[in-house]
């Protein structure tokens, strides 16, 4: 039976979703195509039919989600309004459906050019975007001030993660979205 365009793009979307929650969720290792096709609620044989190989799809993955997060964002949203939604305990608790810069950016080092080239992009944008609203006099200031941000608030996010001891946890959180929010 031939499937349609929409239930081909359907299918795609799901796996570019199940793909990118279970990456977040376990790492870039840590599953496998039959897992991330299971979850989509498809067969591991329909998968080369959407995606070149798991680079391929851990790429476009990574962008899907990206592109989601991007579309989701508020017009007009401040560095300091993404800090708290950011460092919020929800969504240090939510790995699976949070930033994939905390979830998988040491995977992401060792990954394909490809997948670097979309996190790459996303960076730079985000830094754009902070840049808009970062504290500062000059651009060059707001730039510096936009990278040291989104640097503290990524690197919180993974050491709050890290940390087996809740008070220590919420306390990474706390001071970086403190410091990063300062005036």
């Amino acid at each position: 039976m031939k499937v349609s365009r929409e239930q081909v793009a359907e299918h795609r979307h799901r796996i570019l979703d199940a793909a990118a929650r279970l990456y977040r969720e376990k790492g870039l290792e840590g599953v496998s195509v039959a897992q991330i096709m299971a979850a989509a609620g498809l067969t591991h044989g329909g998968f080369y039919g959407h995606f070149k190989s798991k680079e391929d799809l851990i790429a476009q993955a990574l962008a899907h989600v990206l592109s989601q997060t991007k579309a989701a964002k508020p017009p007009g949203r401040t560095m300091a309004a993404y800090a708290a939604a950011y460092l919020d305990r929800s969504h240090c608790d939510a790995r699976a459906e949070g930033c994939p810069f905390a979830a998988l950016g040491s995977e992401a080092v060792r990954g394909s050019q490809d997948t670097r080239a979309v996190l790459t992009r996303s960076l730079r944008e985000q830094i754009e975007d902070f840049s808009a609203t970062a504290p500062g006099e000059t651009p060059q200031e707001r730039r510096r001030a936009a990278i040291a941000g989104w640097a503290a608030m990524v690197g919180a996010l993974i050491l709050a993660r890290i940390a087996d001891d809740a008070a220590l946890s919420d306390e990474i959180l706390e001071a970086t979205l403190r410091q990063v929010t300062a005036p």
